[in-house]
């Protein structure tokens, strides 16, 4: 009997293999569409009520005990409504989704504008014609101009520079950029500073950013803290759908086919069995690897463990150049780099082990630094090397 019995129990094994499937299925799908679009928009850099360290909740309670009333609006016509009357201060991130109308339109209701981390399309609509610089060493950088707010901080971070337009007036200077621009037309201002670098929670203790954030965004009693979501873009009305665009008959096609092609999997599809064997080793290109270790860091966001791999690579390079034993500590290689380029040790360990990126943009800075350091180390002892 358990001979006649087999072949029952194989199909319901592979009849539940195949369930099990689709619930699995179906549950990552039903997870990962909650944490997209509803954990992580609440928790996007520059989100007011994100107490991440990229978020800005920190600054927009020092505003509330100040007694400057906050509205958040996560959409156009919320922003919109709290901007009727003309009196209060509008801050807002890059709105790529709005149009240069749109955009005009909205910061017109404003009594005052704060541009947090705009991009050049952005800067050259309300500033006119300003546009993003270069990136600065995110270093504490003293205003130098004559705009109250950056006067009272004294000195502030710059990360992202900007280059100013016409009757825009430059503050912070650094590299030929400035880290905040400011335009006044009959008491009503505008202003773009680098957000990432002075008003996040990381970053607002530092040096003078918390005094610059406070004085550009409490302009006014009222801030309105426009998020934009991809609902604000505009819209045509007159803009045919997919549906008025196509016959009637399609949309019940195109289900029976997918119904079709579904029964066709199951019916055709290979029962659930042990794993293909493999011998091994497997030969696999050196180029390959990196290229996948590189896409896995990227996607897990793991800055600091890719550039932990970079910095142990260049050690080991450095240390070959100068002569030092194949396990030399990380000090050793500090101090022999050190002392090979005249360098301040403290500075040539920030590089090779101490300084941690937050972002992308933080790792591909350091990168910079890394192969910058080798690269004088290398000339270092090819001049020594030359004879005289």
């Amino acid at each position: 009997m358990s001979v006649v019995d087999a072949p029952a129990r194989s199909r319901r094994r592979g009849a539940l293999g195949w369930v099990a499937l689709v619930v699995g299925v179906l549950v990552v799908a039903v997870v990962g569409g909650s944490l997209v679009y509803g954990g992580y928009t609440q928790r996007a850099a520059l989100d007011p009520e994100s107490a991440g360290p990229d978020g800005t909740r920190a600054v927009v309670r020092l505003l509330e005990q100040q007694g400057v009333r906050v509205t958040v609006a996560r959409d156009r016509e919320a922003a919109e409504r709290a901007l009727e009357g003309g009196a209060a201060t509008l801050a807002l991130r890059d709105a790529p989704m709005l149009s240069d109308d749109a955009l005009r339109a909205l910061t017109d209701r404003a009594r005052h504008v704060v541009l947090l981390e705009p991009r050049t399309r952005a800067l050259d609509v309300l500033l006119n014609g300003s546009l993003l610089g270069g990136f600065a060493d995110d270093r504490a950088v003293a205003a130098d101009c004559d705009v109250p707010a950056a006067e009272n901080a004294g000195a502030a971070r710059v990360g992202e520079s900007m280059i100013p337009g016409d009757g825009v007036q430059g503050c912070f200077p650094v590299d030929g950029g400035f880290g905040l621009l400011s335009s006044e037309t009959a008491g009503r201002t505008v202003t773009a500073l680098d957000a990432l670098s002075t008003v996040t929670n990381a970053t607002l203790p530092l040096d003078g950013n918390a005094a610059l954030a406070l004085a550009v965004l409490g302009q006014s009693d009222s801030l309105v803290f426009y998020v934009p979501s991809p609902g604000d873009a505009d819209r045509a009305e007159d803009v045919p759908t997919l549906a008025d665009l196509t016959p009637p008959w399609v949309s019940p096609v195109l289900v029976l086919l997918l119904v079709a092609a579904l029964a066709a999997a199951l019916w055709r599809g290979r029962r659930f069995g042990p794993l293909v064997t493999e011998r091994l080793p497997v030969t696999v290109r050196a180029n390959e690897t990196t290229e996948g270790r590189a896409r896995l860091y990227a996607t897990a966001r793991d800055a600091p463990h890719a550039l932990g791999t970079l910095r142990r690579a260049a050690r080991e390079r450095l240390g070959r150049l100068l002569g030092l034993p194949a396990r030399s500590a990380p000090d050793q290689v500090v101090d022999a780099v050190a002392q090979r380029l005249g360098a301040d040790r403290t500075r040539v360990r920030a590089i090779l082990v101490d300084d941690q990126p937050r972002t992308d943009r933080d790792l591909v800075a350091a990168a910079d630094r890394l192969r910058d350091l080798e690269a004088s180390v290398r000339a270092a002892v090819r001049t020594e090397g030359t004879p005289r």
